[in-house]
């Protein structure tokens, strides 16, 4: 099992990973939220222990944001808040579980074995905004009860932005989605791929889906 560790306190981050190393896991460290979202985004974990106080980014929001991006990996959340509405807030915010400070090390490896077995959450099938759904699945895409046909390219970077809803997204961000590394054409493809889109999803349908946020990358209205 290999397990990524999201504490800023480095003694308690190293007792977790002592612990869990001597169970067997491969447990790699992350101190705050940016860094958090980096490593989950690009490797695989089995699962993530997540404290919820951070600096920068609470683990709330570290873990919504990696939801957003696709990241299943189950999240046991860590934290010293134990009133009903912190434990309601992280569960709703994409955790699988919660465990109080202080707790057991053994509790905690018990705990991370029960979500290893759970196995991870189905991400959701469909991706909606408005009239405008995007199915993963079937690799199809409409807007109300119009079939829109998308290239491989297209559709990955539509994909990309739908699951990222509301943020405002640099070209290198949208190249990467839908490019291997090796790609070295990043002048104007994005642009051209996003004006293929419009044409495709927007313009026949009179709505402006996709935002041009100029001199930093493109957006997916949350409400087109």
């Amino acid at each position: 099992m290999r397990v990524l560790i999201v504490e800023d306190e480095p003694r308690m981050a190293a007792v977790i990973a002592r612990t869990l190393t001597k169970d067997g896991a491969a447990a790699d460290l992350a101190a705050d939220g940016d860094r958090a979202i980096e490593l989950a985004t690009i490797v695989d974990y089995d699962a993530i222990v997540l404290d919820v106080m951070l600096p920068g980014r609470s683990g709330f929001d570290v873990c919504r944001l990696l939801r957003e991006r696709g990241v299943w990996a189950p999240v046991l959340m860590l934290t010293a808040l134990d009133a009903v509405h912190d434990r309601v807030a992280g569960l709703d915010s994409g955790a699988d579980d919660y465990l109080v400070k202080p707790f057991a090390l053994a509790e905690l490896q018990a705990r991370l074995r029960a979500l290893a077995r759970r196995g991870r959450p189905e991400r959701p099938a469909i991706i909606e905004i408005g009239d405008l759904r995007l199915d993963p699945a079937r690799r199809a895409v409409q807007r109300g009860a119009a079939e829109i046909e998308l290239s491989a390219k297209e559709f990955a970077l539509l994909e990309t932005m739908m699951r990222r809803r509301g943020e405002v997204l640099s070209r290198l961000e949208l190249i990467e989605s839908a490019w291997d590394f090796a790609y070295e054409n990043r002048s104007n493809v994005i642009d051209v791929y996003v004006r293929r889109l419009r044409a495709k999803i927007d313009e026949p349908f009179g709505t402006a889906t996709i935002e041009t946020i100029r001199g930093a990358g493109y957006r997916i209205r949350d409400t087109p």
